[in-house]
C-alpha cells in the first residue's frame, strides 16, 4: 500500500482510541477531527522513562520546541520507516536551525513491551545519537494521556497495532502547533513549522534580537536541488535594498514636509 504525505492522515486499517471493538466507531473524516481538534491544546506534563530506566519528566523539554514521534518497537516496518525518514528531516533541521534549538522525543505507545531497553535498542538500531533526540518508554497511565493530548490514535490487531501515522510539533510551552502525516516526512514539513516557532522570538526579546530572527526566518529557505535549507542571499540583499529605499523615501517626505511649513 502507497503512502504519501498528504494534509489528509494515512492510516492503517480503522480507528480508535484503545480497542478493536472501538475502532469500528471511528472513520477517516473523525480520525482527522480528532488529529486536528489538539492542534492548539497543551500536552500535560508527564512522567516516562529514559533508555537507562531513569525517570524522563516531560516538562523538562518545555522551553523550545518539540517533534514527537510515538511508535511500537515490535513493529517491522512502518515505525522503523517513520523513524527512519524522521531523521533524515531533523538533519537538515539542524543544519538549517541548529540542533540546540528544540528537541526531539520518540515514545514507544506499546507500553508493556516498549520497555527501556527495548527503546535503546531501537535507537541503536537507527543510530540515533543525537543528543537534542530522547527515547522513551511509559506506562499505561502516562501513555493514555500523552496519545490523547497529542491527538494520536492507535488500537490492538492480528498485527500488533494500528495506528495514525503522526509526527507532532510542538511549541515551547508544550502546546501543540503542528500535526505532519504520513510516513515518508517531506522536510519542509517539518523545518518549516520548527523555523516559524525558533525564529518567532519571544516578546521580551529586544528589538535587534526580533528583527534578526526574523530576517533568518525570511531568508532561511529549502533548495529542492540539494535537499538541504539555505541562507538564501539574495532574498538579503532584496530586503536590505527594499528597506533603504523606504528609508530614503522617508527621508525625503519628512524634509519636503518641513520645508513646506
Amino acid at each position: 500500500m502507497p503512502f504519501r504525505n498528504t494534509l489528509i492522515p494515512i492510516l492503517f486499517g480503522a480507528f480508535a482510541a484503545a480497542t478493536v471493538a472501538d475502532a469500528q466507531e471511528y472513520d477517516r473524516g473523525s480520525a482527522l477531527d480528532i488529529s486536528q481538534g489538539a492542534i492548539g491544546q497543551i500536552v500535560n506534563t508527564q512522567t516516562l522513562r529514559d533508555v537507562e530506566g531513569q525517570s524522563f519528566e516531560l516538562a523538562d523539554l518545555r522551553g523550545k520546541p518539540l517533534v514527537v514521534s510515538m511508535i511500537y518497537t515490535s513493529c517491522h516496518h512502518v515505525c522503523p520507516t517513520i523513524t527512519k525518514n524522521l531523521a533524515t528531516a531533523v538533519d537538515i533541521a539542524s543544519e538549517a536551525l541548529g540542533s540546540d534549538e528544540y528537541s526531539v522525543l520518540t515514545v514507544g505507545f506499546d507500553w508493556a513491551v516498549d520497555t527501556p531497553d527495548r527503546m535503546r535498542l531501537y535507537a541503536a538500531e537507527r543510530r540515533i545519537e543525537e543528543p537534542n533526540w530522547h527515547f522513551v518508554a511509559g506506562d499505561a497511565t502516562s501513555i493514555e494521556a500523552l496519545s490523547k493530548d497529542l491527538g494520536f490514535l492507535f488500537y490492538p490487531s492480528a498485527k500488533g497495532f494500528d495506528h495514525l501515522t503522526q509526527t507532532t510539533v510542538l511549541d515551547a510551552e508544550g502546546k501543540v502547533y503542528r500535526q505532519i502525516y504520513g510516513v515518508d516526512i517531506d522536510p519542509p514539513s517539518l523545518v518549516e513549522p520548527l523555523k516559524e516557532l525558533v525564529f518567532d522570538t519571544p516578546r521580551q526579546a529586544g528589538l535587534l534580537e526580533h528583527w534578526v530572527d526574523t530576517f533568518k526566518l525570511f531568508c532561511t529557505v529549502y533548495d529542492p536541488n540539494s535537499g538541504r535549507y539555505m541562507f538564501d542571499y539574495s532574498i538579503a540583499m532584496t530586503i536590505f535594498v527594499g528597506i533603504l529605499c523606504l528609508t530614503a523615501i522617508a527621508t525625503f517626505v519628512i524634509r519636503e514636509w518641513r520645508r513646506a511649513r
